[in-house]
């Protein structure tokens, strides 16, 4: 089985792909380069990079913005703004404020506050462009970007955090309504009956957004994550670890790529003793995961930077005669 069998295409439906891993092990090459890949397939193709430290335009030679950026034929990126994410989320929060005039307007705004200190706001405003992204199947596939390892367990776990706490607003909302009707007479500033409604229905809506989402996520049919590592250590039991939280979140981790493989042909003593070393970690990596596929990229003379370069790298994982993936 080649690793480019290990995506699937429903037509009419978006296939949604997390590369994922430690950071430094060359997520945002993979991504760049299966991104491109896809495009030159004849697939319309986004990638999307959720880590704070944005390295896609480092990676393309070109300057990515917020909303998607065309960068080839069939092939867009994004490269989330944190600020810009915030000022959309308080936007939204302003928003829900005014159409809840019963509500306790401490809390949200408390919330707003949070919210603009809170590391997350780059997993919120991703899990917000995935539901965006999700809904109108626009692309035939989204590439993810994602953060080093422990921002994006967070991201996977959003769905489960916002369902609940949307429900928890729902049920405020809902007891805030029963209020207004019973004292409408005397408490006439508690609102119109019609815009309490019409907010209620909009929290009910993304509810059912949310758990939409979280069914996509679930779906190995259209989403998988493909874990990137290198021959050491660190990056092997940090990306077991992950493995085993994608499954509490019913994730389909199906690939791994082993990233900067010392060449066979060691010109040198300290490149014979690296390569040494990483085969023993080779060893360990089909170990542990050997009912994943697994595809090696061997270390690159020069930086992997430019659309030459990446196209490169897509045809070791995907095409041409270098390409290598085994399975166990």
């Amino acid at each position: 089985m080649a690793f480019k069998d290990l995506f699937r295409f429903n037509k009419g439906k978006t296939t949604f792909v997390f590369i994922g891993g430690k950071g430094g092990v060359g997520k945002t090459t993979v991504s760049a380069a299966t991104a491109l890949w896809f495009a030159r397939q004849g697939k319309k193709t986004l990638v999307i990079s959720t880590d704070p430290a944005h390295s896609l335009s480092d990676s393309f030679e070109r300057n990515i913005g917020h909303n998607p950026t065309p960068i080839a034929e069939n092939l867009e990126a994004v490269e989330i703004d944190p600020e810009i994410a915030m000022q959309e989320y308080q936007a939204q929060m302003q928003q829900q404020q005014a159409m809840n005039p019963g509500m306790d307007m401490g809390m949200l705004q408390d919330q707003m506050d949070m919210a603009s200190m809170a590391p997350g706001i780059d997993e919120t405003a991703a899990f917000d462009r995935f539901m965006q992204y999700m809904t109108t199947d626009e692309y035939d596939i989204v590439v993810f970007d994602t953060a080093p390892t422990g921002h994006t367990l967070r991201l996977l776990s959003f769905p489960e955090m916002m369902d609940s706490w949307v429900g928890k607003m729902i049920k405020i909302r809902r007891q805030v309504g029963s209020m207004a009707k019973a004292f409408k007479n005397i408490m006439p500033f508690m609102g119109d009956e019609e815009e309490e409604d019409r907010a209620l229905e909009d929290m009910e809506e993304s509810k059912k957004k949310i758990r939409q989402a979280r069914a996509v996520m679930a779906d190995p049919e259209r989403t998988s994550f493909k874990m990137v590592v290198i021959p050491e250590e660190m990056s092997i039991y940090e990306s077991e670890r992950a493995m085993e939280a994608l499954a509490k979140f019913n994730m389909t981790a199906d690939g791994v790529i082993v990233n900067q493989i010392q060449p066979e042909e060691a010109d040198c003593e300290f490149c014979a003793a690296r390569r040494k070393i990483q085969e023993q970690r080779l060893k360990t990596i089909h170990e542990k995961f050997g009912n994943q596929l697994i595809a090696q990229i061997p270390l690159q003379a020069e930086e992997v930077k430019g659309m030459d370069k990446l196209k490169g790298i897509a045809e070791i994982l995907y095409g041409g005669s270098e390409a290598a993936a085994t399975s166990k």
